[in-house]
């Protein structure tokens, strides 16, 4: 079995002893806000409310979704519930890399919906651009860069891989995706590993996940959102087959004529949709501050977001302050759906990650990782969001969102509204929108077959791409897990 580039240029052990020694156990992107002045601190629900809409969760969905809802009917009364604080979980710790790409790139779109992939593609960039147009619109800031991003070629058979990335685009006239062989792309970027590279230059930005999610709780609220924190919800209520909605915490209770579920990876509140997601734990690294030595040694200064081409990847991107996020690589499923604040901490994937790190910049050897964080994400097994409503049309929902959800969260948003209000539009109609995907089987098969398709995945990486027997049966029975 071949040796990946992570393993034949491998860091001495001091190096990466050195870059984690002071290293903070805290995501970056919450404590930068907190710095920059935080956000306010939002009522706890204590009473009975009754709305037209009522949100469970904090997050980009829920958030995308009050102030569309807003924007929509200026007059509906809105309340988004929150069971800590808005943006603390995947909202606030994710990479933020911000993609047009509704279906989780344009492979697995192809495998799953071939016939309507040319309208996802374009609802995808209609989205993204209305996330760009939103800073100035809204009067939001959240550092947001249309850089484009790099996928990168860091083994010799994934430039064939990066020739059919190509060739698809040069296929549908879009000359958007402009191929960079060894030299250009090292030109742009200083790595040894690269051995070239395609840049995706209008479908990618990047920006600061935590204060995008602060920013759209701040337009909810001046939009006359209610928004309270710290309020778990405990169950949903639908008496009967028609009239409101309930969603109840401990202390106090929504009745609302329709309500959104938006709890990304959390246990869904309803039955149906217990075993359509798993939490994968991701990790990630950011750096000090470069100086500018160190910046000139990588270049960079185009700081396009940037991605290996290996079913095991690496994410990396740049700071408006010129650190650099190095996340991925190591995903960490635990029995029976467990989700815990300790699975945060894992010294051995850290480590491969810093390790990771200075072979990709070996000229930044001695520099030192100021946070190290973790955060689960909601995979599916189409590897890309799914939608739906509940209790007659009182209740829908959107979860699956895989590791790419910070742009697919307002399609979502759009996508939840229009089922609630009955519309028969472009997104309804989809496929993607319409039929469910399958579930994941219950324990102990999930736990045998999630850690049995990670092996796969790393023992191809390790025989030139090729997928074994398991991997090939689950490509032909559509199910996610491909990267």
């Amino acid at each position: 079995m071949a040796t990946t580039v992570f393993e034949r240029r491998r860091p001495p052990a001091s190096v990466v002893q050195h870059s984690l020694a002071d290293t903070r156990q805290s995501v970056f992107w919450l404590d930068d806000l907190a710095a920059s002045g935080g956000q306010p601190t939002r009522r706890v629900l204590t009473h009975n409310h009754v709305a037209d809409l009522a949100v469970v969760g904090g997050g980009y969905t829920g958030l995308w979704t009050a102030i569309l809802a807003k924007q929509r009917n200026p007059g509906t009364r809105v309340i988004v519930v929150e069971a800590k604080s808005i943006g603390w979980a995947a909202s606030g710790r994710n990479g933020g890399f911000c993609e047009a790409s509704l279906t989780h790139g344009r492979e697995n779109g192809l495998a799953r919906w071939p016939d309507e992939l040319d309208t996802l593609d374009r609802l995808g960039l209609e989205n993204l651009d209305a996330i760009e147009a939103a800073e100035a619109e809204l009067d939001m800031s959240f550092e947001f860069e249309r850089n484009g991003s790099l996928d990168v070629a860091v083994e010799p058979h994934q430039l064939e891989w990066l020739e059919e990335s190509l060739a698809d685009a040069a296929g549908r006239g879009d000359d958007s995706v402009i191929y960079l062989d060894e030299a250009a792309v090292q030109a742009e970027v200083a790595s040894p590993t690269y051995l070239g590279a395609v840049w995706n230059t209008r479908t990618s930005a990047i920006l600061h996940p935590a204060k995008l999610a602060s920013e759209l709780a701040r337009v909810a609220e001046d939009l006359g959102v209610e928004i309270f924190e710290r309020s778990r919800v405990l169950r949903l209520e639908t008496p009967g087959s028609t009239g409101a909605a309930s969603v109840v915490t401990d202390v106090g209770r929504i009745d609302s004529a329709r309500v959104v579920l938006a709890t990304n990876v959390f246990p869904s509140l309803l039955k149906r949709n217990r075993l359509m997601t798993v939490p994968v734990y991701d990790y990630a690294l950011m750096t000090e501050p470069l100086t500018a030595e160190q910046l000139a040694s990588i270049g960079w200064s185009r700081r396009q977001g940037i991605g290996d081409m290996a079913n095991q990847f690496h994410y990396y991107r740049m700071t408006r302050d010129n650190r650099i996020l190095f996340g991925g690589y190591d995903a960490v499923y635990h029995y029976g759906r467990r989700m815990r604040d300790r699975y945060e901490q894992r010294p051995a994937a850290f480590e491969m990650l810093a390790g990771h790190f200075f072979t990709t910049f070996p000229q930044l050897e001695g520099m030192r990782f100021s946070h190290k964080w973790a955060g689960a994400v909601d995979t599916s097994t189409q590897f890309t969001a799914f939608f739906g409503t509940a209790r007659d049309n009182r209740v829908a929902y959107a979860a699956g969102f895989t590791g790419l959800g910070v742009a697919s969260t307002r399609f979502a948003a759009e996508v939840m509204l229009d089922l609630l209000e009955h519309r028969d539009n472009e997104r309804t109609s989809l496929e993607m929108v319409r039929k469910r995907p399958l579930p994941f089987p219950p324990e102990p098969a999930a736990a045998i077959g999630i850690n049995a398709t990670r092996w796969s995945l790393d023992r191809a990486d390790h025989n030139q791409g090729r997928r074994n027997l398991l991997l090939k049966t689950l490509d032909a029975l559509g199910l996610g897990f491909d990267s």
